[in-house]
């Protein structure tokens, strides 16, 4: 994030596997806001506030919060209304450093239409900020990168070749992502806590119609 100035920028965070598709799945079932945190101790005192708590480590749901980092976790009755507090390994960490941008969107291929459809018809220029893992490339939040450039390719110049990489993966990729990706670090990484589910789901394109915003650090839909 250091090489971008970002305060003219429309920036779309994304962590496929699984927060931002958590937080997409959230709102597409009526959950009133998402407040975002980077650090876990400051998301864990916030149940005292009414809160839902929710999130990961290492990909493993937090002793004693609500809800981990499961997109089935987040459909139906028990979110609907609700206000969540939200911490997770790389997903907030990347809000975090973005919070600066001009606008903050969380993407993921749940939404990827409608988040396409809000930068084409946006007026400033794009950043998507792949959270990655630990601060390592993840192939599975680049596809999602690629899937943008690739929609928006008639309308949008990439400004260097990171866009174009990521679109060539897509183009590679998108007849089956699930394959495609099988042998990634991440997957593997989730496969050993055995959800098979969770990788097919957030990888299934245009489930939900909503892109949630960022606006004074609680996430709402636009």
């Amino acid at each position: 994030m250091h090489l971008y100035d970002v305060s003219n920028r429309t920036v779309v965070v994304v962590d496929i596997l699984r927060a931002t598709s958590c937080m997409v799945t959230a709102f597409a079932h009526g959950v009133e806001s998402i407040t975002p945190y980077a650090a876990l101790d400051a998301c864990r005192i916030m149940n005292k506030n009414g809160f839902i708590t929710c999130g990961e480590r290492d990909g493993k749901k937090v002793d004693g919060f609500d809800k981990g980092n499961s997109p089935f976790e987040y459909m139906g009755d028990s979110v609907r209304g609700k206000k969540i507090a939200f911490t997770t390994t790389n997903g907030t960490q990347a809000i975090e450093k973005s919070k600066d941008a001009k606008k903050v969107l969380i993407g993921s291929f749940l939404n990827l239409s409608s988040i396409v459809k809000y930068l084409l018809f946006g007026e400033n220029s794009v950043l998507i900020v792949c959270a990655g893992w630990k601060g390592k490339v993840n192939l599975e939040d680049t596809l999602f990168a690629g899937a943008v450039v690739e929609k928006l390719k008639n309308h949008i110049e990439p400004d260097c070749d990171a866009p174009l990489a990521a679109q060539h993966l897509y183009n590679q990729a998108k007849h089956n992502m699930v394959e495609f990706l099988s042998t990634s670090s991440h997957v593997k990484r989730l496969n050993r806590l055995n959800i098979h589910k969770d990788i097919e789901f957030c990888l299934t394109c245009d489930q939900y119609n909503v892109v949630p915003k960022l606006t004074q650090g609680i996430l709402k839909l636009v």
